[in-house]
C-alpha cells in the first residue's frame, strides 16, 4: 500500500521546524505505522504526536549525538527482525546536523536499505527567504564555538564564490557575526534569519557590518540560520595570466599576439604588462 513503512527499511523522516502544520502526510503514517522510532529527543517526538494528534503504538528509543554509536546495533537488530525503523531529530532532516549518518551508514553496510520521507529543512528555508543568491550554495553547519577555531575555520570560506550557510546559537549569534565581519569582510552582504516558521520568525538582512551590530545591541532569542553571500570574483593579475601567454607562445603563436589576445578577456590587464612579463620569463 502506498505510504505503508517498509519492514526492515530504515527510513529518515523530516519534522517541522517550528510550525507543526508542515508536517506532511507521509510522516504522520510514519509514525503511526513504525515499531521502532528512534528519536533525538523522545519529548519532543511525544510532544510532535500529541500536535499531529497521533497515537504512538512503536517503541521509543533515545538517540543524540551522545549514545549514537552505542545505540546503532539496536537499530540494525530491528531491521534484521523486519521491523518498521523510522529516525526522528528534533527538528528538519536527519543526518543534516543532526544524528542519523552513522545508522545510514551502518544499515547500508549490512546491505538494509534506506529511505527518506523529505519536508521541512531549516537550510533552504533560511536560504529562500535570505534575497541572497540561491544557486549556489554551501551549507557549513555551526562554527567552532571558540573564537580563535571559529576564525581560523572562516578564513578558508574568505574567497568561496559560493552563497555560505551556517547554523549558530543564540548566545554566539553576535560573535559568530562579528567573526564574518573580520574575516569576510565588512560589506558582505548577509542574513540573519530567526525562529523560521514560528510565530515570531524574522529575517534580517544588510552587511555584515549591520547585522554584528544588531546582534551586539539586542539580545539574539530564537533558532538561528546565517547566509552569507559569495564572494565577488578576483580580478586576474598579469602574474596570474603569464602561464596563459607563455602556453600559447609555446603552441607557436607570436608573443605579442598571444600577450593581445589574453588581455582582451582580462579586464584591468594590459597586453604591455603581460608582453614584459613573457619577455623578462623567457630570459630567466
Amino acid at each position: 500500500m502506498a505510504g505503508m513503512l517498509a519492514p526492515g527499511v530504515l527510513t529518515l523522516a523530516a519534522t517541522p521546524i517550528g510550525n507543526p502544520l508542515d508536517a506532511s502526510v507521509r510522516l504522520v503514517r510514519a509514525l503511526e505505522q513504525a515499531d521502532l522510532i528512534a528519536a533525538e529527543d523522545t519529548r519532543r517526538l511525544a510532544r510532535l504526536a500529541a500536535d499531529l494528534e497521533v497515537t504512538l503504538r512503536a517503541t521509543v528509543l533515545s538517540y543524540h549525538e551522545h549514545n549514537e554509536a552505542e545505540r546503532t546495533p539496536r537499530l540494525l537488530e530491528a531491521l534484521a527482525g523486519g521491523q518498521r525503523v523510522l529516525i526522528v531529530t528534533d527538528a528538519g532532516m536527519p543526518v543534516v546536523s543532526d544524528p542519523g549518518f552513522r545508522a545510514v551508514r551502518a544499515a547500508a553496510e549490512a546491505g538494509y536499505e534506506t529511505t527518506v520521507i523529505p519536508g521541512p529543512s531549516a537550510v533552504l528555508t533560511a536560504l529562500a527567504a535570505s534575497g541572497i543568491a540561491p544557486d549556489r550554495f554551501s551549507f557549513e553547519g555551526f562554527p567552532p564555538r571558540r573564537d580563535g577555531r571559529r576564525a581560523a575555520a572562516f578564513e578558508p570560506l574568505a574567497h568561496e564564490a559560493r552563497t555560505l550557510v551556517f547554523f549558530e546559537s543564540p548566545r554566539r549569534t553576535a560573535a559568530t557575526l562579528a567573526a564574518m565581519r573580520e574575516v569576510f569582510g565588512p560589506d558582505r552582504e548577509a542574513a540573519v534569519a530567526r525562529e523560521l516558521t514560528k510565530t515570531h520568525e524574522e529575517v534580517l538582512r544588510g552587511s555584515l557590518t549591520e547585522l554584528a551590530a544588531w546582534a551586539e545591541g539586542t539580545e539574539v532569542l530564537g533558532e538561528i540560520v546565517i547566509v552569507v553571500a559569495g564572494a565577488a570574483p578576483r580580478a586576474a593579475s598579469a602574474e596570474d595570466l603569464l602561464e596563459e601567454v607563455l602556453d600559447r607562445a609555446q603552441a607557436g603563436e607570436r608573443l605579442k599576439d598571444a600577450a593581445k589576445a589574453v588581455a582582451r578577456t582580462s579586464p584591468g590587464v594590459t597586453a604591455r604588462e603581460l608582453y614584459d612579463l613573457a619577455l623578462a620569463a623567457r630570459r630567466e
